[in-house]
């Protein structure tokens, strides 16, 4: 049985987020969501209000039997952690694709036992990123097309009703 690690900030998980899960799930017998602490970002939500809205939005999604998990340091040691062989990554256009190359060549020197797997987003998530969900919701746009009724409610607890 392959296993897979899908790490991401996920700060919230998104509908493309989820789209990369679930097609990952399909060719992978146990696949693992990675939430990274990651010190170089500034994340609205904690490491631990990431985890459990990545739950919550997996389970409203009919994916509970997602693992999620959080990390903090290399990814490689996260993936070793959890008897992973691939790590899969989302990509949207072509600065995603730079910044993975990079770091699936880095991570194949500090760990060449895992393959990297990547996904091509669907074509309506093409545009979709958490960044710009937090932006939407905080101008009190309409995040209802982006992300499940869990992180809409967890995006106006925490940056207010407008």
């Amino acid at each position: 049985m392959a296993i897979a690690i899908y790490p991401g900030s996920f700060d919230p998980i998104t509908y493309g987020h989820i789209d990369i899960t679930r097609r990952a799930r399909k060719l992978f017998g146990r696949l693992v969501i990675a939430v990274v602490a990651n010190p170089h970002k500034n994340p609205l939500f904690t490491l631990e209000e990431r985890v459990e809205l990545t739950k919550d939005a997996l389970r409203e999604e009919g994916l509970s039997e997602i693992e999620v998990t959080s990390f903090d340091g290399l990814l490689v040691e996260c993936a070793r952690a959890h008897g992973a062989d691939a790590i899969v990554r989302g990509l949207r256009a072509n600065s995603d694709f730079e910044y993975e190359f990079q770091m699936a060549l880095a991570n194949r020197d500090l760990a060449p036992q895992f393959e990297s797997v990547f996904f091509m987003t669907a074509g309506n998530y093409s545009f979709l990123a958490s960044s710009m969900v937090k932006e939407v919701a905080s101008y009190g746009g309409d995040v209802s097309n982006f992300v499940p009724k869990s992180v809409q409610k967890a995006l106006r607890e925490k940056l207010g009703a407008r």
